[in-house]
């Protein structure tokens, strides 16, 4: 049971939110906070003579149409039902449930005005495997991910479509099994359920998680890569690195020499005296790759601990200001920076499989015998170079982007949703790519054979040759390749 009360804003807090059989509880504290701003806001609605932008007023550019009190509720259903257009293809639903998870635990901050009945029906719904549909395109990143999170609010009102027991269904049928009446929405509630980050903030919560992994495995497979290729030990040596200090760099050679110790073939005499920089830049490369994920968590978790809606409620200091904290920019700019942090992982790795199927270092052309007659592993090497021109498409900026809209209202837009969505076809494009080196790597390392690696790299090679074997002669590859992402998917270096 994961209390809101004692989330303890590190990371491992954040992935637990991820697992399937996470289930969240409200503790007094979130409860007292939200009660506390709802009744504040209530008594703010009797009291004030002004409108309150989105509480009392249209949205948008119809901010100054007033809108009567005996509408307020309809007027947050409109707001949901108008704005769930989300297109395209649907979001996974464990990031949606993610979507849940954060958008209560950014309404429990107490500055939204959102009822506690209204966050523990999303709890209600994260807790019981009650998954709504979601698509994955229509947010421009800045007045939050509205369409998004419309499409996901739609089933608290009894609308819209969830994903339950593996099959689409009507929202409504499915509420009725559990005997959820559809929400009324109190002033505020559409408006501070529509408007936040975390259409994004899934994304990129997603990504980051499997990109930390993506980034240690590369150290590992670049170990064995270099193995395979007969490299040189010694831009790994420690202090080489402590004279250009970048902590990435450092830890990256760090581990390298951990995966090598024990190796018999790192060892042995080299007749040549340099590698290629793909081998003899990997902590430069990997390890900027390391510092700016640092760095990246850092933005992600400042935005999980936050709220996000607008406008923002503080009771304590009499306060309803109508501001901008569901603009997506800080999250757009790292989202784009962690596109590009992660696809220089593939792309240095696309090179040292080109440099392993190359016929250099006594290893045969493209790892096989008899080539001419075999085309051995040629064509791995081309999906991978396929895999990584199509990253550096993906990564092209979104957020130097910008379109108006809401008659102008809205003027600068982050388009960090879409920054967030292309970010997750780049993690699963380095993940094939690292995968097909692993695949080369395990074939080029048996033709050093009598040789022995370390006993890191020997046990990884040993367990893959269960899924995937030696390639002795051509045969289909396709399957190969999927089950080297698989294994990789599973592996932990």
């Amino acid at each position: 049971m994961f209390d809101i009360d004692k989330f303890n804003h590190d990371w491992a807090d954040v992935e637990a939110l991820m697992e399937a059989d996470c289930r969240l509880h409200l503790g007094p504290a979130s409860i007292a906070r939200l009660t506390e701003c709802r009744q504040y806001l209530d008594k703010k609605m009797e009291t004030r003579k002004e409108p309150i932008y989105g509480v009392t007023t249209g949205f948008g550019s119809l901010c100054n149409v007033s809108i009567d009190k005996d509408k307020l509720s309809q007027l947050q259903k409109n707001l949901v039902m108008s704005h769930a257009c989300g297109l395209g293809e649907r979001v996974d639903s464990g990031i949606v449930r993610l979507m849940m998870a954060l958008k209560v635990k950014s309404l429990c901050y107490g500055h939204s005005g959102a009822r506690v009945e209204t966050v523990r029906r999303l709890v209600d719904f994260y807790n019981n495997g009650v998954t709504p549909v979601v698509y994955s395109q229509g947010s421009l990143g800045a007045s939050g991910d509205l369409a998004p999170l419309a499409n996901m609010s739609l089933p608290l009102l009894g609308l819209g479509e969830v994903e339950y027991e593996g099959k689409v269904q009507p929202a409504a049928e499915v509420c009725a099994k559990f005997g959820w009446e559809p929400l009324s929405l109190a002033s505020k509630e559409g408006l501070a359920l529509l408007n936040g980050t975390q259409f994004m903030l899934a994304h990129a919560i997603w990504s980051l998680s499997h990109a930390k992994r993506l980034s240690s495995q590369a150290d590992l497979l670049a170990a064995i890569s270099l193995e395979a290729y007969d490299g040189c030990p010694e831009p790994f040596t420690d202090s080489v690195h402590r004279v250009r200090p970048h902590n990435g760099q450092i830890e990256t050679a760090a581990n390298i020499r951990r995966y090598l110790e024990g190796s018999s073939l790192i060892c042995r005499p080299k007749a040549h005296v340099q590698d290629p920089y793909s081998f003899r830049c990997v902590p430069q490369v990997h390890g900027a790759t390391k510092d700016a994920l640092r760095y990246i968590e850092s933005v992600f978790l400042t935005e999980v601990n936050s709220a996000t809606d607008n406008p923002t409620v503080l009771p304590d200091e009499d306060l309803i200001v109508s501001a901008g904290n569901f603009h997506g920019q800080p999250l757009a700019l790292a989202l784009d920076f962690l596109a590009i942090a992660l696809s220089e992982l593939a792309s240095i790795s696309e090179r040292r499989t080109y440099q392993l199927i190359s016929g250099k270092r006594g290893l045969p052309s493209f790892l096989v015998a008899h080539s001419g007659l075999n085309s051995g592993f040629m064509i791995p090497q081309y999906v991978a170079a396929s895999v990584v021109s199509q990253n550096k498409q993906l990564c092209t900026p979104c957020v130097v982007d910008t379109i108006d809209s809401s008659q102008g209202q809205e003027d600068h837009v982050s388009m960090g949703a879409n920054a967030a969505t292309k970010c997750v076809r780049v993690v699963e494009n380095v993940e094939k790519v690292l995968a097909i080196e692993l695949f080369n790597a395990a074939q080029a390392l048996e033709f050093r054979r009598p040789a022995r690696s370390s006993e890191i790299i020997e046990t990884l090679v040993e367990n893959y040759r269960r899924v995937v074997p030696f390639i002795e002669e051509d045969q289909v590859m396709y399957g190969h390749i999927n089950k080297s992402i698989e294994f990789l998917r599973n592996c932990k270096a």
